[in-house]
């Protein structure tokens, strides 16, 4: 019955997709990655694009976005190249960021959203270990946890907990959550990466990416746990989110509220049938819907282009 419903849903989004607004390829923001935090009434966007660090966006609705700079320079930072998916959160008045640089996942912090963002000490969180995307999820009794992608006979998505300095790994505390099973993961390499986390209800949803992100077939899936250690269900109807529209490569993205507190989903897809690079970003609604005593996530397949604003 569980199963057959969200079918429905996820079909009834499909048939349902608007045509979305036309914008120009050199109005598109141009973020791989992306993820949207709101502070203080405005969006910052951040993602992977600049080769010598990390930028960003700002807004007000979402829709229109003005180009802020480099908020991570290569200078402040770890390593020197492959500056890939920044996440930043707001955390008892300093502000975090968590990227990868060189396949090794590392912190950042700053005053503002906007940076300098600058890294102190600059080492890896985990030196020994190939690793990228990491995620932070904060529980509700304050504990943090990073999950990250660890790259070894594939990518698998781990979780560690914290310090509570949130730049810490507990060595002893680092569990395996996923690992690529599905087929639709295994079309171009064997990925699970780009890992988020929602919890709702006393569950935790993990939205992350399978399959290679240079297929056209890239997209989103979800498992979900009752403990954030796990063990994590895949949904069977997995991608939850793949192909829509006119979009190819679609994949790596982050949930996020808005101003009014409506749940919605950032993002990237190719930049068109033909060429990967450069990725642009895109937004959609998401929900964590309730059937009976199950709850599924869905993903709209209705986005819409966010466009630079002069």
């Amino acid at each position: 019955m569980f199963r057959s419903i969200v079918i429905t849903i996820f079909a009834l989004l499909a048939l349902s997709s608007a045509r979305a607004e036309r914008v120009a390829p050199e109005q598109r923001v141009q973020l791989a990655d992306p993820f949207i935090l709101l502070h203080d009434g405005t969006y910052y966007a951040y993602g992977t694009h600049n080769r010598n660090g990390i930028e960003y966006y700002t807004s007000n609705d979402l829709r229109k976005w003005h180009y802020g700079g480099i908020a991570l320079h290569k200078d402040n930072s770890y390593g020197t190249k492959w500056f890939w998916a920044p996440e930043v959160y707001l955390i008892e008045g300093k502000f975090y960021m968590y990227y990868t640089a060189e396949n090794r996942i590392c912190v950042a912090t700053a005053d503002s959203p906007t940076g300098p963002f600058k890294q102190v000490e600059k080492v890896s969180m985990l030196p020994n270990e190939h690793a990228i995307d990491n995620t932070l999820f904060i529980d509700d009794d304050g504990t943090p946890y990073l999950f990250y992608v660890h790259i070894k006979h594939g990518f698998h998505i781990k979780v560690a907990e914290l310090e509570r300095d949130y730049m810490t790994i507990k060595q002893n505390t680092i569990t395996h959550c996923i690992k690529p099973k599905q087929r639709w993961e295994q079309v171009e390499g064997k990925v699970n990466e780009g890992p988020s986390i929602v919890k709702h209800d006393g569950l935790y949803f993990m939205f992350y990416s399978g399959n290679g992100y240079t297929s056209q077939n890239y997209g989103i899936g979800c498992a979900i746990a009752r403990n954030i250690r796990g063990p994590w269900r895949k949904l069977p109807e997995n991608p939850i989110l793949q192909l829509p529209g006119r979009l190819v490569g679609v994949g790596h993205g982050a949930p996020f509220y808005d101003k009014k507190g409506d749940m919605h989903y950032v993002f990237h897809a190719h930049n068109s049938s033909e060429k990967v690079h450069p990725r642009c970003m895109y937004i959609t609604r998401m929900a964590i819907k309730r059937s009976g005593k199950e709850y599924y996530p869905v993903i709209s397949n209705r986005y819409f282009v966010p466009k630079i604003s002069k």
